[in-house]
């Protein structure tokens, strides 16, 4: 019996327990008290770790947690961020590297404006910004951004987060603001900021820009109507939206469409719905003849493909929707004021009582709405500050190793080069294609937005006088009114937060960083960005990996929403079944760039399996009975010794490379089936037989936790500290197990070890195998016979632990024989198994049972065979469900053959 050793309690630090550690893992009761210790440890900073790892030959490791918007709380694909990043930080910094990883908040400006706005109307505030004003009003939304990320910092602490508090960043505080101007000013003296007139995504809800890709499609319904302008105009055109019609200035057709070849070129002045127009009949390769009449109506003022085609033509614009989302003075006679929809239905009554109506469709309509609000958006022409993604500028550095400071390029062409020249690395591959299809495809990004919060354009106007200063330049001078897009200002993140624009020590060292993780469904918003701004900025990437995470959804693959009522809360489940559980159940079964499921049940899983870990050390510790941390690899003293020290190699290597490959699913599950198979279900099982086992047993804990610490922080820094650190006894310096070295493994030709461990464990299987299917009670024990020319004296060697692990009472191990009469047997591995059973089973009862689930397997084979020799359910079921049946039928007929066996070996 192993001697009892003095550990300090989880509760009680300053008195010894009884035994190395409790009958149960309470999290709650160690989580809080371990992340402090981290905190003040101080392990966090890179510049703060152990001696070995802030040599000047230790390599830098560098992310940036992507900042979580401060409109609420985290939800659970921040939790799965979070588990990814402090999986790869903790992991880099076992390995010797300077891990840094930047924590910070988004200020999200149109997200958390609008979330306050709706705050304040619930509170009885119709129309904010008017009533209160906008100093008054940012007051509120700025207190509110306040109080939202207290409770996303503490809610990204409890998740274990061992990221450096000390350069926490905020989108909107002061050095980012000094980034954002500096950013600004740059790009203006070099021509790619410039302010002008032209075509905009407009949300009349609140009265702001929006970029493509705050523009979402819905699907609706929505009538096609066939009409003449009046009836001298001799082409028939159709459209959706005929409210803008008002604004037409041409009509297009395709060059090569002879219908109406003899048009082009001519200038009509029809009566459309009482309004005068000033139609040219235009050709562009640009119009689909397929599509409705193949003439389209020219609205330059309300499409941004129209306004495209008025530029090649030389049309005039004319603008009949206003800010306010309802027509304007421009509009028709009596049509001024109207919504638009209610401008639509009128139109369409006009067109219809003046004999030019000719057809109405109902067809499906992708329409676009703001992402935020859901209404409607309007292409209107306004002034804005837009990015000129298509001009070419003067670099004002080396750039991608590609260009030399001086030489021209334009931003979209930095931004392809940085991936298409694998310096920055997209994975999973595939979205590769997605990325240089939005970059193909991207216009003039809009960077002006009318709302208050966010960083406002930092141009000043005096008369006609207008200059770039974060400050006024002085008496008289206006301060533009607008913010700037928050995309803008996060898309410096990578190297804002380590002090650009200043030359600083950390932006030297630490950028490029190594790694971006964030949800696939941000690679436009925000990845694009800052591969844009860090390219011409500082002429390099901002990151040599994109990590792309999916859609966290519900066991039933259901996208989690408030409306179904399936959202799980991570803080609530980590108080629940703890945090290293929810991290687990959100890394395992991961892949990149796919959606994955999680419920309750998994969560709980991993919960069970938190808990085998805790007793599995709480069982070797009270078998070494003492505290003591592993100074060198033990020598294996028996076959099991050697194989799980080869099993524990193998284990690091395959744990490793998927973990610099990014494929932390199959590293938890690996680790999980040695932890759980190898060890506990074999080697601890064995141990118990052989004793002997200390010095193997230490050391395989030892790696086993530096192992699980990336993925599971808490248990197993817990575990460590009384194991091997000796809780309160712990002196200072490098001994919490964040900052342990990551184990090695050792290279070895395991092949002849691992067959004959496999020989013993396949016996003893097939023996628990035998015992299961002939309902043998626990409680009893078997005789058996083991026959192998080859594997004899292997057999014999280990008999006790075959006879042990199996509850066999007569084991005898022959080298040739015939199977003895009355028993049943197996074949595996070269050894020939027999069991008697005469005395541990009633053979008549046995034969019964036997012989009623056979008659049962065999209606159900009848039964499916008829279903799936119908030719009518073949050809109409769907494929999967047909193949399905035939796996059952594959499946039935192959447990009703080991049925008939089992009867067989009972007579």
């Amino acid at each position: 019996m192993a001697k009892k050793t003095s550990f300090a309690s989880a509760k009680n630090p300053s008195q010894p327990a009884e035994v190395p550690l409790e009958k149960a893992y309470e999290s709650q009761g160690v989580e809080g008290r371990i992340y402090a210790a981290w905190e003040k440890s101080g392990y966090f900073n890179p510049d703060k770790l152990p001696s070995q790892l802030t040599k000047k030959t230790a390599k830098p490791f560098t992310i940036m947690m992507p900042p979580p918007n401060r409109t609420g709380i985290l939800h659970v694909g921040h939790a799965t961020g979070i588990a990814l990043q402090d999986i790869m930080i903790r992991f880099e910094r076992m390995r010797g590297k300077r891990s840094l990883w930047v924590p910070g908040t988004d200020h999200a400006a149109i997200s958390t404006q609008v979330k306050v706005e709706q705050m304040l109307i619930k509170e009885g505030i119709k129309n904010p910004r008017v009533e209160l004003g906008r100093e008054k009003f940012l007051e509120r939304v700025i207190a509110f951004a306040e109080d939202s990320g207290k409770t996303i910092v503490s809610q990204t602490r409890s998740m274990g987060a061992s990221c450096d508090w000390s350069r926490e960043a905020y989108t909107f505080d002061s050095p980012r603001n000094a980034a954002v101007v500096e950013m600004f000013r740059r790009m203006s003296e070099d021509g790619i900021i410039e302010r002008g007139n032209r075509i905009v995504n407009w949300d009349p809800q609140f009265r702001t820009t929006l970029s493509d890709d705050e523009v979402l499609t819905k699907e609706v319904k929505a009538k096609f109507l066939t009409f003449s302008y009046d009836k001298n105009f001799p082409i028939v055109i159709s459209t959706t939206r005929p409210e803008t019609k008002f604004g037409d200035t041409a009509v297009a057709v395709h060059p090569d469409d002879p219908r109406y070849r003899k048009f082009v070129g001519k200038a009509y002045e029809p009566v459309f719905c009482g309004k005068k127009l000033r139609i040219t009949v235009i050709a562009d390769k640009a119009v689909d003849p397929a599509f409705g009449t193949g003439a389209l109506g020219v609205t330059p003022a309300h499409s941004m493909i129209d306004s495209e085609m008025a530029e090649r033509h030389g049309l005039p614009t004319v603008q009949v929707i206003g800010e306010d989302g309802r027509m304007n003075e421009t509009a028709g006679p009596g049509y001024a004021g109207l919504t638009v929809a209610e401008a639509r239905e009128k139109i369409e009554k006009s067109l219809a009582d003046a004999g030019l109506l000719q057809k109405v469709e109902e067809v499906a309509q992708n329409l676009p709405v703001a992402e935020r609000g859901g209404a409607p958006v309007e292409q209107l022409p306004m002034q804005q500050w837009f990015i000129r993604v298509n001009k070419p500028f003067k670099l004002r550095q080396n750039t991608l190793g590609k260009w030399k400071k001086g030489q021209k390029a334009t931003l979209k062409q930095l931004m392809a080069e940085a991936v298409r020249s694998g310096k920055t690395d997209i994975v999973p591959e595939q979205f590769n294609k997605v990325y240089f299809h939005w970059i193909n495809n991207l216009r003039d990004w809009c960077i002006s937005r009318q709302i208050w919060f966010g960083h406002r354009v930092p141009v000043w106007y005096r008369g006609g006088e207008q200059k770039v200063s974060d400050v006024s330049p002085g008496k008289g001078w206006e301060q533009d009114p607008d913010t700037l897009d928050t995309w803008f200002s996060s898309g410096t993140w990578t190297f804002s937060t380590l002090g650009w624009p200043k030359k600083t020590p950390d932006l030297k060292e630490f950028h490029p960083t190594d790694v971006l993780e964030t949800g696939r469904d941000i690679i436009f918003f925000w990845v694009a960005r800052m591969v844009l701004m860090s390219t011409y900025a500082l002429g390099e990437v901002p990151f040599k990996t994109v990590y792309l995470h999916g859609l966290v959804r519900d066991e039933q693959g259901r996208k989690m929403s408030k409306s179904l009522g399936n959202v799980l809360d991570p803080r609530e489940l980590a108080g629940k079944y703890g945090t290293d559980a929810v991290r687990l159940s959100l890394i395992i079964g991961l892949s990149p760039g796919a959606d994955t499921k999680l419920g309750e049940e998994k969560i709980a899983s991993y919960r069970n399996f938190t808990n085998k870990l805790w007793n599995i050390s709480r069982f070797i510790l009270m078998t070494t009975g003492g505290v003591h941390a592993p100074k060198s690899r033990p020598l294996p003293k028996t076959l099991a010794d050697t194989w799980l020290l080869g099993r524990l190699d193998a284990t690091v290597a395959a744990v490793t490379k998927d973990l610099e490959t990014f494929s932390f699913s199959h590293a938890g599950e690996t680790l999980r089936d040695f932890t759980w198979g190898d060890l506990a279900d074999w080697y601890l099982e064995i141990a118990k037989i052989e004793g002997g086992k200390d010095a193997v047993l230490s050391f395989v804990l030892d790696a086993v936790l530096k192992l699980w610490h990336p993925f599971m922080p808490f248990v197993t820094e817990e575990i460590y500290q009384r194991a091997f650190i000796g809780g309160a006894k712990a002196k200072k310096g490098a001994e919490f197990l964040m900052v342990m070295p990551w184990p090695k493994a050792k290279k070895s030709d395991m092949k002849s070890v691992d067959k004959d461990f496999g020989v013993l464990r396949d016996v003893v299987t097939s023996l628990r195998s035998i015992r299961a299917t002939y309902r043998v009670e626990p409680s009893k024990k078997i005789d058996a016979t083991l026959v192998s020319a080859k594997s004899a004296a292997l057999l014999k060697k280990h008999a006790v632990v075959i006879a042990s692990l199996a509850r066999v009472e007569k084991l005898d191990v022959l080298a040739k024989g015939k199977q003895p009469e009355k028993t049943v047997g197996d074949v595996v591995s070269g050894v020939s198994v027999f069991v008697p059973l005469g005395a541990l089973v009633d053979m008549g009862a046995e034969r019964e049972r036997l012989a009623k689930e056979l008659a049962e397997i065999e209606k159900y084979v009848e039964s499916l065979g008829r279903k799936l020799e119908n030719a009518d359910f073949v050809s109409r079921a769907p494929a999967q469900v047909v193949t399905g049946e035939r796996e059952k039928l594959a499946a039935a007929k192959d447990k009703a053959a080991k049925i008939k066996e089992q009867i067989a070996a009972l007579e």
